[in-house]
């Protein structure tokens, strides 16, 4: 993949205050609540920008998307974004705790130039219209890229790991700590010779999306669209995929509003296809035994999922034999039938609850919640209440999975990977 260094745009603390309140998490994972709370701590914040507030008022030429580019303008003019005035790579580190463990994640952002897939960028999941829609809307009016795309990139030498462990020795353009205690920092990589070496590792390389599917997709439509030279490059954010902290938790599926759910015959029609555990001595210590079990089955790449229902019981399904998905998913490839979402969405949720296609992405029978903190009690309470009537409880994909489905030219399912933490937006800004 061709990369290159740009002259980016960041928040200036002489105008902004401080400038890591300016920034803020994707635009698709802020809800209502925190996107008032981003407004409230800073007027900067790049907010008003990626996700700004709606009106009633709102009409053609005034405007979400008018706003944003009023904003990204102003801040120009003000001074409170500044352009750097040499050409940067810029190394991105953040660390985090997962899962009781401390991670450090580093990568660097660069443009990349765009193409169409297949031809050295690869995606894994599947998109959404709704999302692209409204981000070419907003490339539109800002002739701006705010949000990274996150890439992985396979290189067992670690050359840019190693520059970026040099850059991260001086003192970091910014550095702040999130809601979710993580640490984002941002250093300049700005000497030559480092810039080409990035650049020479990376022009052999495949690049596979790990996050920000429909951003790609809208940055190559915006390309098609306009033909503008500088258009057929894209900021993106590249990860090793031999990084330490490269981490993917799991999402769990959480099923409710089905007709005539009953959790005995759930279990009995598993028996069908899964060796089925049921744990019945104590909640918790079921619980526990759940995901030790499931922990065992993922060290030795078995297919399983843990169960809660309505019931108020914990259970384990392991499926028997490869060839149960086979039949029912011979369409697509080796990697994609041994995905666990690819089992647990063809055999269970379609094959014995009815949840179709349709129903899946319209989301009326089921609801995703990712595995940070307590997301696991939340799920089992959410049961109890009566608000869902079961959780299924998934391992995580593995790096491997993602690069061999990716390379059969396939998308997983969506939600299949949670590449955590998130990479935030507004750090750095590459203006068309």
């Amino acid at each position: 993949m061709e990369i290159k260094s740009f002259k980016g745009y960041r928040f200036s603390n002489d105008v902004v205050g401080n400038s890591a309140d300016c920034i803020a998490p994707p635009y698709d994972v802020i809800n209502d609540e925190q996107q008032e709370k981003l407004y409230q701590q800073n007027e900067y914040n790049i907010v008003r920008v990626t996700k700004g507030k709606t009106a009633e008022f709102d009409e053609e030429g005034n405007n979400v998307y008018s706003r944003a580019s009023d904003y990204f303008e102003s801040w120009i003019e003000s001074g409170a974004l500044k352009q750097d005035p040499e050409n940067s790579i810029y190394a991105y580190v953040q660390s985090f705790e997962a899962q009781d463990k401390s991670y450090t994640r580093s990568g660097f952002i660069a443009l990349g130039k765009l193409a169409q897939f297949g031809k050295g960028v690869r995606p894994h999941e599947k998109t959404l219209d709704g999302p692209k829609a409204d981000r070419l809307n907003l490339m539109r009016a800002t002739q701006a890229q705010f949000g990274q795309i996150f890439m992985l990139y396979d290189d067992p030498e670690c050359i840019a790991d190693a520059i970026i462990a040099e850059a991260a020795k001086n003192q970091p353009l910014l550095s702040f700590v999130d809601d979710e205690n993580v640490t984002h920092s941002l250093y300049a990589i700005t000497g030559e010779a480092n810039i080409t070496d990035i650049a020479a590792m990376m022009a052999d390389k495949d690049a596979v999306i790990a996050d920000g599917h429909h951003r790609y997709e809208t940055a190559l439509n915006y390309f098609n669209e306009t033909g503008k030279p500088e258009a057929a490059f894209r900021m993106m954010t590249f990860v090793n995929m031999h990084n330490e902290g490269l981490v993917i938790l799991p999402t769990h599926r959480l099923v409710g509003n089905l007709a005539d759910f009953d959790p005995k015959e759930l279990k009995t029609k598993l028996s069908g296809d899964f060796d089925v555990t049921v744990y019945g001595k104590d909640k918790n210590t079921d619980k526990d035994q759940m995901f030790a079990d499931l922990k065992k089955d993922f060290d030795q790449a078995g297919i399983s999922f843990g169960i809660y229902d309505n019931s108020g019981t914990f259970s384990r399904a392991v499926l028997k034999d490869i060839k149960s998905i086979q039949q029912v998913a011979d369409g697509l490839s080796e990697a994609s039938q041994k995905l666990d979402v690819t089992v647990l969405h063809r055999l269970i949720l379609e094959g014995i609850l009815g949840i179709n296609e349709q129903a899946l992405a319209s989301e009326s029978n089921l609801e995703y919640i990712k595995d940070i903190g307590d997301a696991i009690d939340r799920s089992v309470a959410l049961v109890d209440s009566g608000e869902k009537q079961a959780v299924f409880f998934m391992n995580p994909t593995r790096i491997e999975q993602v690069q061999g489905v990716a390379a059969a030219g396939e998308k997983m399912p969506q939600k299949s990977t949670f590449f955590y933490p998130k990479i935030f937006t507004g750090l750095v800004i590459n203006k068309l």
